[in-house]
């Protein structure tokens, strides 16, 4: 079976790509959760954030956006000392940080769905790659998004984070040429 070649680094990685990477989310808790955690791999490896994934679900409550809006300085000091996340203040703070925003951004659009695929009208874009070389780290629509986001409040959502964010959640399928996954991310 071909896959992407980023995604043969580790049965976790290969997990991931094979049942989540590049699908399209609607549901507003999970693009929340995708947010959180792109926010946290900043400067990482995706398979690190991934590793901890189940720390952050139970750290930041289920990635229930209101429930992470509701932290304070006490809940963010507690979160610091936890081994199963990435201990970096910044982060943690902008989970938070985004997580009032998000609601700022359902209120406004009725669903943070609603707001994030007007960025591509509805419909995941699909490109072909024939290698990981190719594929950008930005486009001008990450940019976009990334620009609207600040905007709006959001921290730690830059143009590369965004199009990481983009790719994750479906916006975009950039499964490489010969992956078996590129027709199948259109639903």
């Amino acid at each position: 079976m071909n896959r992407c070649a980023w995604a043969e680094r580790s049965e976790l990685e290969r997990q991931y790509h094979d049942t989540e990477w590049g699908v399209p989310q609607h549901e507003d808790w999970r693009l929340f959760e995708f947010l959180l955690l792109e926010g946290a791999q900043a400067g990482l490896s995706w398979v690190t954030v991934l590793r901890k994934r189940a720390a952050y679900r139970a750290a930041f409550a289920d990635f229930d956006p209101e429930r992470v809006a509701r932290f304070r300085a006490a809940d963010i000091a507690r979160l610091l000392e936890n081994p199963g996340l990435i201990r970096n203040r910044l982060k943690i703070g902008s989970a938070v940080t985004n997580a009032r925003a998000f609601l700022e951004v359902q209120e406004a659009f009725g669903s943070f769905d609603a707001y994030l695929w007007r960025f591509v009208d509805g419909q995941p874009a699909t490109r072909e790659w024939p290698s990981l070389a190719e594929l950008p780290a930005q486009t001008p629509v990450s940019g976009q998004l990334s620009r609207d986001l600040k905007a709006r409040g959001f921290v730690f959502v830059g143009p590369v984070i965004c199009y990481s964010y983009m790719q994750a959640v479906g916006l975009v399928n950039d499964h490489l040429t010969g992956c078996f996954r590129l027709a199948s991310d259109t639903r």
